[in-house]
């Protein structure tokens, strides 16, 4: 799974997850993209989910781009545990997705293949989704 090597601190805010993403919102290095229609939190379990979706749909034909990284720490307070006593250690990581975001990308496929292989990773994420065709694709 996908994780930081380090960061500067161990525990972050929740934070807000508002508006749009300005960056990474086109296809910019395979044929088709999975784009985020509203936002959420992607966890490095989901990230990992689609990443062998995508590979077992595409018989690993193609290429496959992650554009999206976790390195936001969660963290979580132990079980039947009582109020005060600090902030919980961190348990898993996500990466913050916005609406328009191109998290996954794939190329080297035909369209029809990549249409099926988005769908089934789609269903792995808590986000609505669609696929995209880059702008200057033809068969």
């Amino acid at each position: 799974m996908l994780l930081p090597k380090r960061v500067k601190y161990r525990k972050a805010m929740r934070g807000k997850v508002k508006g749009n993403e300005t960056r990474g919102t086109q296809v910019a290095f395979g044929s088709f993209g999975l784009k985020a229609l509203e936002s959420g939190w992607i966890t490095s379990r989901q990230i990992e989910a689609v990443r062998v979706t995508l590979s077992r749909t595409m018989k690993r034909d193609g290429k496959i781009w992650i554009r999206i990284f976790p390195d936001k720490p969660v963290t979580k307070k132990p079980a039947e545990t009582r109020m005060g006593s600090g902030k919980g250690s961190p348990e898993f990581w996500v990466s913050v997705v916005r609406p328009g975001r191109i998290m996954f990308e794939v190329g080297g496929i035909t369209q029809e293949l990549a249409t099926e292989a988005l769908r089934l990773a789609g269903h792995k994420l808590p986000v609505k989704t669609k696929m995209v065709t880059r702008p200057d694709y033809v068969e």
